[in-house]
């Protein structure tokens, strides 16, 4: 094991990456894409300027000790002896796949804990191209962005078991606006990555969009398994596979720029979604997006969904009248917020630490 408490005494280390909202997402999962990989699974990701902090500073040799923003305790853990099944088990997968001892690792986010904005994937990310910082200071070799994407993945779909999808890691490692097919019987590339708009798109996209915690911090695994098991029985299958067409077409719509259309096929996502995972759905969640419809917009909660996130798109006169009810409707929830964000362009980069 190396230990890094010197060299993190000289130069504390911190890596950034944006949360993402998303639609098509569950189709990222192997057991939904690879058996359906003839249908060329696809999910669309848009990063958000909600960017999760990772950074490294010194702790006592042969310990490593992890906190994070919303969680009021930290872990300390003997570096031999790491767990990687308690609530920072995950980071404590990445500091051992790194063979690093004498760090701190402390995680800050700008977006709500468990807001289905992508979250945990996100500061894993982020705190991989920071101990990658920390092998390149030591001599040793560094992680490419593709390497860090494969490794992310990896390391959280072992962690959690299985059935984690990539979408999380792929958003916060690249930015901006992304098509994604996923082709995991490919044995040299596990996706095709197509940008659908450059940065002037991207600040058009902004102003077209809203996004909003719904006060209720959900929890994805019970609600991934379901819909897989529901998947894999054959029970939900024809709607995913009408939710992947439709995806495919508003990734298209988003490439021209067709913010009505973008706004129909999203509804039109929702209209399967509704009968496919009902699950995803809270009374407040489903009146907002019910509102967004009413207003000529389209809308759908974040990842699984069951609380966290939501997330519009509409021309700008509707997304602005929708604001206002919105925010209307959210000042009733405890905790619930309008989040003030647009599209990041940037990717995972490196921070300059503010200590």
């Amino acid at each position: 094991m190396i230990l890094v408490n010197d060299f993190l005494a000289r130069q504390a280390v911190e890596a950034s990456a944006p949360c993402r909202i998303d639609s098509g997402g569950t189709w990222d999962i192997k057991a939904l894409a690879l058996p359906f990989e003839r249908i060329q699974p696809i999910t669309v990701n848009m990063a958000l300027t909600l960017r999760t902090f990772a950074s490294l500073h010194p702790y006592e040799a042969g310990w490593v000790k992890i906190s994070s923003s919303g969680f009021s305790e930290a872990e300390i853990f003997p570096a031999e002896r790491l767990p990687f099944d308690t609530r920072f088990g995950l980071f404590c997968a990445a500091v051992s796949y790194f063979g690093f001892h004498g760090l701190e690792v402390r995680i800050h986010s700008q977006s709500p804990v468990r807001s289905a904005l992508g979250g945990s994937s996100t500061a894993l990310v982020a705190l991989i191209r920071a101990l990658s910082a920390v092998a390149i200071g030591l001599g040793g070799k560094g992680l490419a962005k593709k390497e860090i994407l494969h490794l992310g993945y990896h390391l959280e779909d072992a962690v959690s078991g299985g059935n984690c999808g990539i979408q999380d890691q792929a958003a916060a490692v690249y930015g901006g606006v992304q098509q994604w097919e996923w082709r995991y019987g490919n044995r040299t590339a596990a996706f095709r990555r197509r940008a659908l708009l450059d940065r002037g798109g991207q600040k058009a996209l902004s102003r077209r969009l809203l996004v909003a915690y719904s006060g209720r911090r959900h929890t994805a695994s019970r609600i991934n398994r379901q819909w897989i098991r529901d998947f894999l029985s054959g029970r939900t299958r024809a709607g995913w596979l009408k939710v992947n067409e439709t995806v495919r077409r508003f990734g298209g719509a988003i490439e021209t720029r067709d913010w009505g259309l973008a706004a129909a096929l999203i509804r039109e996502e929702m209209a399967v979604r509704r009968e496919i995972t009902p699950e995803a759905l809270t009374p407040t969640t489903g009146e907002l997006i019910a509102m967004a419809e009413d207003g000529g917009c389209g809308a759908r909660f974040t990842g699984a969904g069951g609380g966290g996130s939501l997330w519009a798109i509409g021309d700008r006169e509707q997304i602005d009248l929708l604001r206002r009810l919105w925010e209307s409707r959210l000042a009733q929830v405890k905790g619930a917020m309008l989040l003030d964000c647009g599209i990041d362009p940037s990717g995972v980069t490196d921070e300059e630490v503010r200590e």
